[in-house]
């Protein structure tokens, strides 16, 4: 190939890397989870959502799934005290959760899961909090399945362990581990959203029951453990994306069924209501 052919095969290739969608755990991923737990919800668990969400600029789940996020820019008090609540760090602990190691003062996502959900259940509470309750609870069980949210104390959760993709990252430098895993994996799928959500519901059989957030956790846990999730060069390729990420859209098929039944359950009419 002469230079000027291969330089121009190497603008159309930088033209279509450009113009291809970019799919990621971060804003979309969560927007799945809370998608697919949407639809799993009971008839009058829905109309409590929706009582709830009234108001919002996009009043379902998938419209608050990244609010708690978003606190960093829009209340920037609220985001820090709920800084700690996004992720939990056990790998260290050979996945195994402690209370009081691991979430001192319930500052970590395992115990911000419990209490917001326990908010929103209590109709005792003021309407505001409750709302608050359930946008932190639609956030944060999308976090503990992501496995660099429960892994390493060391490397901040795969923050600290640089790595470069096949294609690079678009400025042209490197990314790290966690990026990868809330990104990186997703960044060439030429999938609309909407085929995605319907494959990942297929994915996720219906919970009964939600189960607890130490469990899942320490199930996250034990993907960021694994054998290859960290990979032996900085350098990955294409077999490490086709290995990894079903792995990471099974997490967000199981993050959407749990988020389901946590929500059938914490809203479920009581008599006493």
């Amino acid at each position: 190939m002469t230079r000027t052919a291969l330089a121009i095969a190497t603008f159309a290739a930088g033209l279509v890397l450009a113009s291809a969608p970019a799919y990621a755990w971060g804003p979309r991923g969560h927007r799945l989870v809370a998608d697919i737990a949407e639809a799993q919800l009971q008839p009058q668990v829905r109309a409590q959502v929706d009582a709830l969400l009234r108001g919002e600029a996009e009043p379902t789940l998938g419209g608050v799934a990244t609010w708690a996020d978003e606190l960093r820019a829009n209340d920037p008090d609220l985001g820090r005290r709920s800084a700690s609540w996004h992720y939990v760090n056990i790998a260290e602990q050979d996945c195994n959760y402690d209370a009081d190691r691991h979430c001192r003062s319930g500052g970590c996502v395992v115990e911000a899961i419990r209490t917001q959900a326990a908010i929103l259940a209590d109709t005792r509470q003021p309407v505001d909090a409750r709302r608050q309750a359930l946008k932190f609870v639609v956030h944060f069980v999308g976090d503990v399945h992501q496995p660099m949210h429960a892994g390493y104390a060391h490397d901040r959760g795969g923050n600290s362990t640089q790595i470069n993709q096949p294609d690079g990252t678009r400025d042209g430098r490197g990314t790290n581990l966690h990026s990868l895993w809330d990104s990186g994996l997703f960044r060439d799928m030429q999938e609309s959203e909407a085929a995605q959500r319907a494959r990942l519901t297929g994915k996720g059989a219906m919970a009964a029951d939600a189960g607890d957030p130490a469990g899942w956790a320490e199930g996250a846990c034990r993907i960021a453990t694994t054998d290859g999730v960290y990979p032996p060069r900085p350098k990955i390729d294409g077999r490490y994306i086709a290995t990894w990420r079903p792995v990471a859209e099974q997490q967000i098929a199981l993050a959407g069924s749990r988020l389901a039944a946590l929500l059938n359950h914490a809203l479920a009419p009581r008599d006493d209501d």
